[in-house]
C-alpha cells in the first residue's frame, strides 16, 4: 500500500516529575517513528494521538513535562491530539482541576472530531475515571453519523482510553461496554484504546467482530490479562516496556497498523492490514482464530532439565517456535510411579520482549521424590504443543 496518511498512536506513558525513564522512552519513540517515515515514499507523520494516562498523577508539572516533549519532539506538520482518563484526574482538583490544567497547557478540547487527509478521527476523554456517560455517548453517536455520511467507505478512527469489553486482549478487566452498541453500527470504525498495559504485539491486541478494535500498549509496564500465571498478572520483566503503534492509510481506505518496540528500535512484524474496514465479511482478525490457530512446536530433540534439591525444584526448557511466538508454558509435575500430578504451573514466554530469552526457567517448592516434568507450550488461541519432558535424579 502507498499511504496518504500516517499517525502515531500510544497510551499509558505515565510521565512523572521525579522519574525520567518514561520521558526518555517516549521521546525515543518519536525519533524512531520519524526515522521510519523518512525512509518511506510518503515521508510524513500527520498526527500523534495519545489515548490517555500520559501523566501519572495529572499534576501540572507532569503535564508541562509532556508538553515539552511534544514541543521538542514533533515536527511542524504533525498535529498532536490528547485525551485524558483516570490518571490525569488524580491531581489537585481531581477531574475538574485536570480539565482546567489540560485546557491551559495543551489548548485543545478534551473531545475532538478532526478530519485529516480525508479521514475522520474522533477522540473523547472519559469521565469519573474511565466511564463514558450519556452526554458523551450522544456526542460520539452524532459525530459518527456525520463521519459516515461524509465517506461511508473509508475508515473512521476512534480513540478512548479504556478498551471495549470483549474485544482486544486486556478487555476482560480493563474495559467499558458503554459505547459498544454505538460503534456496532459502524463497521468502518477502527477503535484505539489502552488502560490495560497489555502488549501490542499480542495477536489478540487486534480484534474484529462488528468493527476493528486495537490495543495501544504501554510505556510504563506490561500487564497480562490472565490470572493463572505463577507471578500474577504483572510479570517479573514487566518494566522492559515501551511500545507504540504507527498507523497508515491509503487512498482506497486500506489501513496498516505497525507495532513498534521502542527499546529495540524494531517493528514486531510487517503490520496488521485491514483492507476494507467497512466490510465485516472481509474481517480476518476474528474469534475464528481460536479454531484455526496453529499449535506451537518444540525443536526436534528438545528436552526439559529438571532438578530437585532440598525441597526446591527448577525446570528449564527452550522456547518453542511456530508461525507465532508462544504465549505461555504449562509445567506439570507427575510422580513417576503413579502418574499423579503434584504441581501445575503456568508461566509467560516473555513474548512481549522483542528479544525473547532463549530459555525459560521455573522454580517452585516440591517434596523429595521421583518426578517427571512435562512442559507444553500454549498458543494465544488455546492450542497446545506436544510435551517435552525431563526427570529429576532422585
Amino acid at each position: 500500500m502507498t499511504p496518504i496518511f500516517r499517525m502515531i498512536v500510544c497510551s499509558d506513558i505515565h510521565y512523572q516529575a521525579d522519574r525520567a525513564v518514561e520521558r526518555e522512552r517516549f521521546e525515543r519513540g518519536l525519533e524512531l517513528a520519524y526515522a521510519y517515515a523518512d525512509g518511506q515514499t510518503y515521508p510524513v507523520i500527520d498526527a500523534i494521538y495519545v489515548v490517555g494516562d500520559f501523566a501519572n498523577s495529572g499534576s501540572r508539572e507532569e503535564m508541562l513535562l509532556f508538553r515539552d516533549s511534544l514541543d521538542r519532539g514533533l515536527r511542524p506538520e504533525t498535529e498532536a491530539v490528547l485525551t485524558m482518563a483516570s490518571h490525569e484526574f488524580g491531581g489537585e482538583g481531581r477531574e475538574a482541576g485536570a480539565h482546567q490544567r489540560f485546557a491551559e497547557i495543551f489548548r485543545m478540547p478534551p473531545d475532538q472530531h478532526r478530519v485529516m487527509k480525508g479521514f475522520h478521527l474522533i477522540s473523547l476523554t472519559t469521565e469519573r475515571g474511565c466511564s463514558i456517560g450519556e452526554g458523551k455517548q450522544a456526542w460520539l453517536a452524532a459525530e459518527l453519523k456525520k463521519a459516515a455520511a461524509d465517506e461511508p467507505r473509508r475508515p473512521i478512527f476512534v480513540f478512548q482510553h479504556p478498551h471495549l469489553t470483549d474485544t482486544v486482549y486486556g478487555s476482560i478487566y480493563w474495559a467499558t461496554e458503554e459505547i459498544n452498541q454505538i460503534l456496532m453500527n459502524y463497521p468502518q470504525v477502527v477503535d484505539f484504546s489502552g488502560h490495560s498495559h497489555a502488549p501490542i504485539n499480542d495477536p489478540r491486541s487486534i480484534h474484529q467482530r462488528y468493527f476493528t478494535a486495537v490495543g495501544t500498549g504501554s510505556m510504563r509496564y506490561f500487564e497480562l490479562d490472565e490470572f493463572d500465571k505463577q507471578t500474577g498478572t504483572v510479570p517479573p520483566d514487566a518494566n522492559e516496556c515501551a511500545q507504540m503503534l504507527i498507523v497508515e492509510a491509503d487512498a482506497a481506505g486500506c489501513v496498516r497498523i505497525l507495532p513498534l518496540d521502542i527499546l529495540s528500535g524494531n517493528f514486531f512484524h510487517d503490520g496488521w492490514v485491514v483492507e476494507t474496514p467497512w466490510d465485516p465479511e472481509s474481517f480476518t482478525y476474528t474469534d475464528a482464530r481460536y479454531r484455526t490457530g496453529d499449535r506451537p512446536v518444540f525443536a526436534e530433540g528438545a528436552a526439559a532439565e529438571f532438578t530437585l534439591n532440598d525441597g526446591r525444584a527448577a525446570v528449564t526448557f527452550p522456547q518453542a517456535g511456530g508461525r507465532e511466538r508462544p504465549d505461555s508454558y504449562t509445567v506439570t509435575i507427575r510422580e513417576r510411579e503413579t502418574g499423579v500430578i503434584r504441581r501445575q504451573i503456568n508461566v509467560t514466554s516473555s513474548y512481549y520482549l522483542y528479544h525473547m530469552p532463549p530459555a525459560v526457567r521455573v522454580e517452585f517448592e516440591l517434596e523429595p521424590g521421583r518426578y517427571r516434568a512435562e512442559v507444553r507450550a500454549n498458543s494465544f488461541w488455546r492450542t497446545r504443543s506436544e510435551p517435552i519432558t525431563g526427570e529429576n535424579d532422585a
